[in-house]
């Protein structure tokens, strides 16, 4: 089986090309920052990978979209190596991410509170948020407990 799921942020807004050809589809690559969840030799800094995806079709004109740097997203897909030659005669090997869903991890709010210039520009109907909360989150009334279907 060959599954991937990252979460993480854009290092930059997402290259897009469009094939050739009667059908053109949008080929979008960008890389994701990815956290590392432990650190080796007790290092307290932050460490990173920094994973290159593609996106094809209607996900790549998604990204070319929405994406942006600073974006934090969730993707799934799956691991696919290759190789090639460089002007120089050196065989370079890839490997990347193909995209098979992505998603914003995300509300632009937050992204925006995080201090990057990322995010996303509209799109998608949302309600808005009941003024003075800002966690995303609605307040319950104190007393309530005993209605609640659980603990």
């Amino acid at each position: 089986m060959n599954k991937v799921i990252l979460m993480g942020r854009l290092t930059r807004d997402p290259e897009v090309r469009y094939s050739q050809g009667e059908n053109s589809m949008a080929i979008a690559r960008y890389t994701l920052a990815v956290d590392r969840r432990f650190t080796r030799n007790n290092n307290d800094g932050n460490t990173a990978d920094f994973i290159g995806c593609v996106a094809f079709g209607r996900s790549g004109e998604f990204a070319e979209k929405y994406f942006r740097k600073g974006t934090k997203v969730l993707v799934t897909g799956r691991i696919q190596t290759g190789s090639y030659t460089n002007k120089d005669g050196v065989k370079v090997y890839t490997t990347d991410v193909v995209v098979e869903d992505q998603e914003f991890a995300e509300s632009k709010n937050s992204s925006s509170n995080a201090g990057m210039d990322g995010g996303f520009s509209g799109g998608m109907n949302r309600a808005p948020e009941p003024s003075g909360v800002g966690d995303g989150f609605m307040n319950i009334p104190d007393g309530i407990d005993e209605e609640l279907p659980f603990n």
